[in-house]
């Protein structure tokens, strides 16, 4: 008889915590240390050269981190995972083995406005570019990937609408191409949706959401679902001799980790976006009540969206969690523990009703953040998709008349009180 599998709520708090060798602490220590001693000088080289796992330098490895990473890859259901400074990191580390200039990412128009920024100017910087496309036009998808498409990228529950993504459909297309599929699944988190289980080759997350859940640190998470042939012929960075390493091939030494080391080995070693270890302390322990917080997260969110929905002063609620929305139905495939908390509103009295709104709000924080203990509010066209253009904003879902909602973990109904009296001052 086979051992059974524990459930999220057990490994959301076992994975990758053991009490301390040294110490016998039970929870995982904070180890502040650049460098760690080597036993000898082969110890070293072993090191060096990939043939021995341990720790080097705590730009590439951490004991603590490497504790959240391994937490991270089991409640996403990956092989491996890398932790990094931000959701910003992660992406740019999740691209950098696959691209090369000329080469192209087809990425969904919903995304939040910081990773449309990234694509469409940042990464022209190293010669690579993107294509945006509407993820629910399925065969507009499949025509945008040519022969030089290297990833497709999108949101699982897209920021700042709420939109959910048909990941198995997306993900079917991307298996066609040959290309991987990556989900940042930042706004889901692992306990509502699991992108590897729907087909994504890669997951990133913001940690600095969500996971962390109470706004004191950033960090981002690549993690490796190891499912992807990465020597079909378009990746040479995974797949040919690395001259750093003596020739080796990631993909045929490490197999289902190769896109795991190569991102520890050559991503954290030259991009240097390290996770510091009081930052994954802090994420660690966020993540012990996930599924807690995530759940008081989704049932606030339906009864503020419910009440906004009646109120004739709003235009549209783009909640996936309400029965009238148009991905309701996909959230039960996709996310069948609920839509999260992110969600955004419209004012029939438009762009000025929507800034009266945010400063006449007192329990909600008018904050550039999501996935908090306290509930927040932003005006999304003015501040974090304000770098786009006005057809832009309309289609990630942050037009000018829209505001953006996280609902917190305060009593459901202290929200709409403020909300209430808020809108009776915007709307009067």
């Amino acid at each position: 008889m086979s051992e059974k599998t524990p459930g999220f709520d057990t490994l959301q708090i076992h994975a990758g915590a053991r009490p301390d060798p040294a110490t016998g602490a039970r929870q995982v220590p904070i180890y502040q240390s650049t460098a760690f001693v080597f036993r000898d000088a082969d110890h070293a080289a072993a090191l060096f050269n990939l043939q021995e796992l341990g720790y080097i330098y705590s730009r590439l490895t951490n004991p603590t981190v490497a504790a959240l990473q391994e937490r991270m890859a089991t409640l996403e259901g990956g092989a491996g995972a890398v932790c990094c400074a931000s959701g910003h990191a992660a992406q740019i580390m999740a691209l950098y083995p696959l691209m090369g200039p000329g080469l192209n990412v087809v990425a969904s128009n919903r995304l939040y406005g910081g990773t449309v920024t990234q694509f469409s100017h940042t990464i022209r910087r190293f010669g690579w570019s993107a294509k945006f496309v509407d993820f629910d036009d399925l065969a507009a998808v499949e025509a945008a990937i040519d022969e030089n498409t290297r990833a497709v990228f999108c949101e699982s529950i897209a920021n700042p609408g709420g939109y959910i993504t048909d990941l198995d459909a997306i993900a079917a297309i991307s298996d066609r191409a040959g290309v991987p599929l990556i989900v940042d699944n930042t706004t889901a988190t692992p306990y509502l949706c699991r992108p590897i289980e729907h087909g994504a080759t890669l997951v990133v997350h913001s940690m600095t959401k969500y996971l962390t859940g109470n706004g004191t640190v950033t960090g981002g998470c690549l993690i490796d679902s190891g499912k992807f042939d990465w020597s079909n012929g378009k990746f040479p960075a995974l797949s040919e001799p690395e001259p750093a390493y003596h020739g080796l091939k990631f993909h045929e030494t490490f197999g289902p980790l190769a896109f795991t080391f190569n991102a520890i080995a050559i991503g954290l070693r030259d991009l240097g976006m390290t996770l510091n270890p009081q930052a994954a302390h802090y994420t660690l322990m966020g993540i012990e009540t996930l599924s807690l917080r995530m759940d008081r997260h989704c049932a606030n969110a339906v009864k503020v969206a419910e009440w906004l929905e009646q109120d004739d002063r709003v235009a549209r609620v783009t909640y996936a969690g309400l029965p009238s929305s148009p991905y309701h139905d996909r959230m039960a495939r996709i996310c069948p523990k609920g839509a999260s908390s992110l969600f955004t509103f419209a004012l029939k009295d438009g762009y000025e009703a929507c800034v009266k709104l945010i400063g006449a709000l007192n329990l909600l924080s008018h904050v550039a953040n999501l996935g908090d203990t306290r509930s927040l509010i932003i005006h999304s066209a003015s501040t974090t998709h304000r770098q786009l253009t006005e057809a832009q904003q309309i289609a990630a879902g942050a037009a000018p008349d829209v505001v953006r909602l996280s609902i917190g973990l305060e009593d459901a109904d202290d929200i709409i009180a403020d909300l209430s009296q808020a809108l009776d001052k915007a709307c009067a």
